[in-house]
């Protein structure tokens, strides 16, 4: 049977260009630096300390350079417990422990942090540019100067983190980006949607019900609009089931589309470094025609109130003006499941107090961009 629809083959739109001295080169200069992250274990970690870890995080985003993307990417896939039975030396109590939790299914939780640098005209791009619309692309050159400075500010990032005492980074090396003859790399992995290390190359079909990748359909869901977050935005979140009137369970602010959803999903988190100074310029510059139209709506002058006291604090406490999107990729083979899926993310969104859009535009573009390595092809519009 002959397929009627359009189709291309990966290789003629794949962005990537190289993998050298485990960074990965895009076809548009882009170089990323891949990480392995470990974090602190669930119900572990007190208020005051995850105030700690985000002023760490603060810290060393600072030191990035301008037209830098940080994305975080959250993997959280069902798998079976596999006891480790077979280490020498273990005794009974603990051979028996391990044979209790035997395929006893779980959320197995994966963190990698990719640093990519980009260029001003990269970060401004919308999702009609994206490389998965471009009919073909040609390699640019690598600022040498540039790429330096980069790796050097990348090499300041990683020592902040790791000297917070939270969170450990591990540099991913070239064979586990591109993969081995044994073992499938990470954008194989991504391809996929799966973290095994035996993966195949499925097909990806843009359809009106979405993406699918094989027999898995993907649901996104986005915060792209500061209309979609709640009024205030902390750190952390009480956990009213673990909680007693005497003692706090602290949990962090994202938790719930974390590890309590319970489904096959990756919880992306991109912060885009953009030219601080000229944002704020940009923020001078609207809140003066805010001022010449509030004679006309009461809008315009709360709204210049509100852009006055943004720009008075950035000023006074020396803050950095950032772009940031939000997107949960959920999937299933099963389209009951599916649905039942797409309902229980947009409930642990509200439970954030955050606004759940199911976005069914911009799928396969945020899908693209979220590839290793591909952050500089983000659409800027789903950006805020």
């Amino acid at each position: 049977m002959r397929n009627t629809l359009k189709a291309a083959t990966i290789e003629s739109k794949f962005p990537l260009l190289s993998v050298e001295h485990d960074c990965i080169i895009s076809k548009d200069a882009d170089i990323t630096v891949a990480y392995r992250v470990d974090l602190p274990e669930l119900f572990t970690v007190t208020g005051s300390e995850y105030e700690a870890i985000h002023s760490a995080w603060t810290k060393a985003i600072k030191v990035l350079p301008e037209y830098s993307v940080i994305h975080k990417q959250d993997w959280f896939v069902k798998e079976n417990y596999k006891p480790a039975t077979d280490k020498e030396n273990m005794s009974f109590l603990s051979r028996s422990f391990e044979r209790h939790f035997n395929e006893r299914p779980f959320l197995n939780h994966t963190c990698f942090l990719f640093l990519t640098k980009t260029t001003k005209d990269r970060m401004r791009m919308q999702s009609n540019f994206s490389s998965l619309c471009r009919g073909y692309i040609i390699p640019k050159e690598v600022n040498k100067e540039m790429a330096v400075r980069f790796l050097e500010a990348v090499g300041q990032f990683e020592r902040i983190l790791n000297d917070s005492g939270f969170i450990t980074l591990t540099r991913i090396a070239s064979d586990e980006i591109t993969g081995t003859e044994k073992e499938a790399g990470l954008i194989e992995k991504y391809f996929a949607l799966s973290l095994e290390d035996t993966t195949c190359l499925e097909d990806l079909e843009l359809g009106a019900d979405g993406l699918r990748i094989g027999d898995k359909t993907v649901c996104l869901h986005t915060i792209s609009d500061v209309e979609d977050l709640p009024g205030t935005i902390g750190t952390d979140m009480r956990y009213e089931k673990l909680s007693t009137d005497r003692s706090d369970c602290r949990l962090s602010f994202a938790s719930p589309v974390g590890l309590l959803l319970s489904c096959d999903h990756v919880y992306n988190q991109y912060i885009f470094l953009d030219d601080s100074a000229e944002n704020l310029r940009q923020f001078e510059k609207s809140a003066r025609n805010m001022q010449s139209l509030s004679k006309y709506s009461r809008g315009n002058q709360i709204n210049k109130e509100w852009i006055d006291k943004y720009l008075n604090e950035a000023h006074s406490f020396g803050l950095t003006s950032v772009r940031a999107h939000f997107n949960v990729m959920a999937w299933s083979d099963d389209a009951e499941e599916l649905k039942n899926i797409r309902n229980d993310v947009g409930s642990q969104l509200a439970l954030m107090e955050c606004k759940p859009r199911h976005n069914t535009v911009d799928v396969a573009t945020l899908y693209w961009a979220g590839m290793p390595g591909n952050a500089g092809d983000f659409p800027s519009e789903e950006s805020f």
